[in-house]
């Protein structure tokens, strides 16, 4: 039974539909890994139903981010700037908590974008060292560039290798079998754009 719940912003369906499409899921795809029904994920999209916090959390993990990520900060934000401004104090976080090597951990990824609608992204990681996106290369559509802003940054394109270090930058297409990695002492911030949008690969 759907319950109202009153804390939740009222553009909850358009995020919640923004950030499936950029994980590159279906309703179908949503439905099998919450265990939610497509027509409640629909109504929810459409602002037809309030999904109690409950199903909330359980859409949010299958979206592999945190509840957070759906409201707003404490500081309302004014209409006119949901759609084109994100303030310092105001971003949005996926983190990627330590599992496995074989597995994203250890960062955070910060969007920079007021939304997820369109064919560019921008964000800002932030490594902590020794942190990585696995042992395995992986590819997604789309291209992406990064600029270095601290620390060092371990990108593997292929078989090659790159260090780079605050300052540098890089582009690449996202086709390319790639992995990053901070094999420093110290933590690593990384600026990206990215198209188009893919938050995970």
């Amino acid at each position: 039974m759907v319950r109202e719940t009153h804390s939740a912003p009222h553009a909850l369906g358009d995020d919640m539909r923004q950030l499936r499409k950029a994980r590159g899921l279906t309703l179908t795809d949503l439905s099998d890994l919450c265990g939610k029904s497509v027509s409640f994920l629909s109504k929810i999209e459409r602002d037809l139903a309030n999904p109690s916090l409950t199903a909330l959390q359980e859409i949010a993990a299958a979206l592999n981010v945190s509840t957070g990520w759906f409201f707003q900060n404490e500081r309302p934000v004014p209409e006119e700037e949901r759609a084109f401004v994100v303030r310092a104090d105001n971003r949005r976080r996926l983190t990627y908590a330590p599992a496995s090597s074989t597995d994203f951990w250890g960062f955070e990824d910060y969007l920079l974008s007021a939304n997820l609608d369109g064919d560019l992204v921008m964000a800002m990681s932030r490594y902590a060292p020794g942190s990585s996106t696995g042992d395995d290369l992986y590819t997604h559509k789309g291209e992406e560039a990064g600029f270095v802003l601290s620390g060092t940054f371990e990108l593997t394109l292929g078989e090659q290798v790159f260090l780079l270090n605050a300052g540098d930058s890089f582009s690449f297409p996202s086709t390319t079998p790639h992995r990053f990695h901070n094999p420093g002492t110290v933590e690593t911030i990384i600026i990206w754009a990215n198209t188009p949008i893919s938050l995970k690969p």
